[in-house]
């Protein structure tokens, strides 16, 4: 058994605001297919969104962020990076359940499900937006 720990990558400041961006495109990409009626499309928008989030906020906060083949282990990470870190965590550990059954499963995303895929990223997203804007290093 390996002792460890998870996979990261050095990322930098500029790196960590390009994941913001993208987090931020996702989301606004999820919002508007939440609009038009398609549940999965937007699900799985909303997952990317958080993701990038995590990624820019352990950017910002860690100097590094994860790159394990399980996007579960962002979530330790995440918990490294403050109380910020821990919010996001819980709102991402909420989203990533769903990223099977919106990407690869045969069975529809439902418009609940969908919904509160959007709302929680959105929240991921502010989270890292909040982050950014208090950040100096």
């Amino acid at each position: 058994m390996s002792t460890r720990g998870p996979r990261t990558k050095s990322t930098t400041l500029a790196q960590a605001h390009a994941y913001l961006a993208k987090s931020q495109e996702y989301l606004a990409a999820a919002e508007r297919e939440l609009g038009e009626g398609l549940h999965t499309a937007a699900t799985s928008l909303a997952i990317h969104a958080a993701i990038n989030a995590a990624d820019a906020v352990c950017g910002l906060r860690l100097g590094r962020r994860s790159t394990g083949q399980s996007h579960d282990e962002v979530l330790g990470l995440l918990m490294t990076a403050g109380a910020d870190g821990k919010e996001l965590a819980k709102e991402l550990g909420r989203v990533l359940p769903l990223k099977t059954k919106a990407e690869y499963d045969h069975l529809d995303v439902s418009r609940t499900d969908a919904s509160q895929a959007v709302r929680r990223a959105g929240r991921c997203v502010a989270i890292a937006q909040r982050v950014a804007a208090a950040h100096t290093r």
